[in-house]
């Protein structure tokens, strides 16, 4: 339970730093006289620093009552003063930004609105309709937020505040703008990550039918270079010079939910094609076409189960976030289909002996808790009339492994795969299945698998079939000379989406948003696309398996 209980918890940590969520704020509270005073003392020293760092503190700002929330107000008319009429220009300085920090980031609604509109907040009023705008932006009320932000740019004409202001506003007009069949793109295109963006940009192109003659559609392109920032600046571009009524992209975790949210802001739908969880929690916009962890997690653990009916598992995981982020999905549905998870064991992603490992999974590393055990085994051994193997004279291998679990799952790439493999053959671990991702959807993973090449159930959106079927896998091949990877195939649905949606009639942004919600059975490159709840689209899972040496649907049990 202790590793169940981390793995959770590093689970919610992660989703926290990925989830928006619009929370009414309680009102401001000042400081009071008590939370002024220097730190109490214990036992000599004061709690939470060392002796060498405790000096005596005076603070300057005063410390009114805290009640009500005239009290937070007539605070910030003091800071207001102060930042005028105090001593020196430092404690000026201090003044004014301890001020503003309150406006921008503690005040409620009803504080804001009262510092907006008085004039006894001085300079503070243009950051409280700052504020008051920015808010109007997240609740989607863009009337509103154009109010407050005009309002910023006539109180404080040529500020830092009013022109960013303007910036907004002019972002807001041009998001007005559509031209209803153009498409924008936001992906790596140079750097490291670029071989991979340009097998995305080659099947949105074909989605859209670019490489038809005669094509109406057209694709802005926008380099992410990798970085979140230059993503953001590229949704801007897109809408305020290129007018897209839709954006597809980002492939990479870092910036997908840059775009996402800066997408969403501007009343932009987004496809993203990247894996990186709670992204469509952003906005209502925000809409995703990737083969996810949680796809993939309950088609196979619907196949071991339901199809094969195990019901204990081990799982061995890379310390990493991919497999960090499995595991916990796959113990999370073990659990809710009545299953249970008999065995734990992480390793580092630059592990390459896995003889430690395996035996901490299966037990036989932790001599001392089977001590009697090992001691009548090793005298059996001893006294043994049969020839001694090299191996079984090894004190390390006396101990018999425990095995109390049907499969193993290993979210981790087909190499690692293989070599863990060749350890549990190695430490007799005989008769369990080993279950894995679509990373294992590979033309070596056979030979990778060695003894449990028959023994391995795996997931992918693509199977041999597909290749034989998919009209759009023989005009990539006859366009570029080879077959096309998820990527492309991903990338190409979400341009046929886009365009057969506006080719239907969607010309404004926000209708395009309602039919890509209320998308149904939509014919996909490898079967029907359907949107979920989540604004997810649900991508076709085929459980795979090898047969004499090749990737061959899974058959049901007999």
């Amino acid at each position: 339970m202790t590793m169940k209980f981390v793995l959770l918890l590093t689970a919610s940590v992660l989703a926290s730093c990925t989830t928006v969520a619009t929370k009414k704020r309680a009102p401001y509270r000042p400081p009071t006289a008590a939370s002024t005073k220097a730190a109490k003392n214990m036992a000599g020293m004061t709690a939470g620093r060392p002796p060498e760092q405790i000096q005596s503190q005076t603070l300057s700002l005063p410390p009114p009552p805290v009640a009500k929330t005239e009290d937070a107000l007539e605070y910030l008319k003091t800071l207001v003063t102060q930042s005028v009429q105090s001593a020196n220009k430092q404690e000026q300085e201090s003044a004014r930004l301890h001020a503003v920090d309150i406006v921008e980031n503690k005040l409620n609604d009803e504080q804001l609105e009262k510092v907006a509109d008085s004039s006894d907040f001085g300079f503070l009023r243009a950051h409280a309709m700052f504020r008051q705008g920015e808010m109007s932006l997240e609740n989607k009320d863009t009337s509103r937020a154009k109010k407050y932000f005009s309002s910023v740019i006539e109180f404080m004409p040529g500020s830092d505040q009013a022109l960013r202001a303007q910036d907004i506003l002019t972002q807001l007009e041009a998001s007005k703008n559509v031209s209803a069949q153009t498409v924008g793109v936001v992906l790596p295109l140079s750097g490291k990550n670029a071989p991979v963006g340009q097998r995305a940009l080659r099947g949105l192109e074909m989605g859209l039918g670019l490489h038809i003659p005669g094509s109406s559609f057209k694709l802005a392109i926008m380099d992410s270079e990798g970085n979140p920032d230059s993503a953001r600046r590229g949704v801007e571009r897109l809408v305020k010079e290129d007018n897209v009524i839709a954006i597809v992209g980002s492939l990479l975790s870092k910036t997908a939910p840059a775009v996402a949210a800066k997408s969403d802001e501007l009343g932009v739908p987004t496809i993203a094609l990247s894996q990186r969880s709670g992204l469509t929690e952003i906005g209502p916009s925000v809409f995703r076409n990737s083969l996810t962890s949680a796809m993939q997690v309950r088609a196979l653990v619907r196949t071991a189960m339901d199809d094969h009916g195990m019901k204990k598992f081990a799982i061995l995981y890379p310390n990493d976030a991919y497999g960090v982020e499995f595991t916990n999905i796959f113990w999370d549905e073990v659990l809710a289909r009545g299953g249970h998870i008999t065995a734990v064991q992480n390793y580092s992603t630059k592990e390459t002996d896995f003889r430690l490992v395996i035996q901490r999974l299966v037990g036989t590393y932790y001599g001392e808790a089977r001590q009697d055990e090992f001691s009548l085994r090793l005298k059996e051994l001893q006294h043994s009339d049969k020839k001694k193997s090299v191996r079984n004279s090894n004190l390390e291998n006396v101990l018999p492994p425990i095995a109390d679990f049907d499969a193993v799952f290993i979210p981790d790439s087909v190499k690692a795969m293989g070599q863990i493999s060749a350890m549990l053959s190695y430490n007799d671990v005989r008769n369990v299945k080993l279950l894995g991702t679509n990373l294992w959807n590979t033309k070596d993973v056979a030979r990778r698998a060695g003894n449990f090449a028959g023994n391995l159930i795996f997931v992918d959106s693509m199977s041999p079939a597909s290749h034989d079927k998919s009209r759009f896998i023989s005009e990539h091949k006859g366009l570029y000379n080879e077959e096309p990877s998820l990527i492309e195939i991903q990338a190409y649905d979400a341009g046929l989406i886009l365009r057969q949606l506006i080719a239907a009639g969607s010309s404004s942004r926000e209708d395009l948003t309602k039919r890509l919600t209320d998308l149904k059975r939509f014919p996909g490159t490898l079967g029907a696309l359907n949107m979920s709840a989540e604004r997810e689209i649900e991508r076709p899972v085929v459980a795979l398996t090898v047969d004499k040496g090749d990737v061959i649907p899974a058959k049901l049990r007999k």
